[in-house]
């Protein structure tokens, strides 16, 4: 039996998309609490190198660790491609990234061994999410797609109607005609344009969503008593930011399903 810990869970990601996560982690630990922080001083991530990323999640990861967390959810693929290493070099906490429970679902869920990734670029060109599926079965073919062009639609809510089918069928179509019934949203941005997705990749095509297969694994970690669970009861929910909170409050609702009232500014210094 796991033990009481009323600490919270800390999540970051560059920005706000990492809310689809922290969505996914009120639905399936609906009694934990939870802190988040958004980099957005210095999004995005996905274009950014290796070395930076990982400069950047481990200064995230300080600020998390000082508010005494439990474990940590980089919630964030580009983070997820190149920092796990580090961080969890470094924590005396659990960390948990989005990109193997993201794999690990895929390839359970595939039939016929051909799955894609979708993500941006720097996710991609990491070849992370690749290692993963390979790790998890052999033999699966696997096409990997950079789409930047989906982080903005979703930060501006375009996610229906003519201009994000355009954009989903100039990246998805020489994705199409390979026997890929699988599909991995490897970014948080993308779940928004899950419609537009499916439309244009056909209904036979599952798309895993990372943040609730990630959900999934904080849950497995728990469980396996790796860290307390909370236990029902005084739950509370956290928000910073590393720019101004307005943005990121406004556009909250929509990766979240509420708004976020509240979200305070700090200054991570770099190191």
């Amino acid at each position: 039996m796991t033990s009481v810990d009323r600490r919270p869970l800390g999540v970051f990601d560059s920005g706000v998309g990492g809310l689809t996560v922290l969505r996914s982690l009120r639905a399936r630990l609906p009694d934990e609490s939870i802190v988040y922080l958004g980099d957005t001083a210095r999004v995005p991530y996905g274009t950014k190198s290796a070395g930076v990323v990982t400069r950047y999640a481990q200064l995230n990861a300080a600020f998390l660790t000082s508010l005494d967390v439990k474990l940590l959810v980089v919630a964030c693929n580009t983070a997820s491609a190149v920092a796990l290493p580090a961080l969890r070099a470094t924590l005396s906490v659990p960390v948990v990234g989005v990109i193997e429970p993201g794999a690990r679902a895929a390839a359970a869920r595939t039939r016929t061994g051909v799955v894609g990734v979708l993500g941006t670029p720097g996710t991609i060109r990491s070849g992370a999410y690749q290692r993963a599926l390979a790790a998890e079965r052999s033999g699966l073919t696997v096409h990997a797609r950079a789409c930047p062009l989906f982080v903005p639609l979703a930060e501006e809510g375009w996610l229906t109607g003519d201009v994000p089918r355009l954009i989903a069928r100039s990246y998805l179509e020489p994705l199409l005609g390979h026997g890929m019934d699988t599909v991995v949203l490897g970014c948080t941005h993308y779940p928004l344009l899950r419609g537009v997705l499916q439309e244009v990749l056909g209904a036979d095509v599952a798309l895993v969503d990372s943040g609730d297969a990630t959900a999934e694994a904080v849950s497995q970690v728990l469980a396996a008593g790796k860290a307390g669970t909370a236990g029902p009861g005084g739950r509370t929910e956290r928000f910073y930011v590393t720019d101004i909170p307005d943005r990121f409050v406004d556009v909250s609702a929509r990766f979240l399903g509420t708004p976020v009232s509240d979200a305070q500014q700090v200054d991570l210094a770099v190191g």
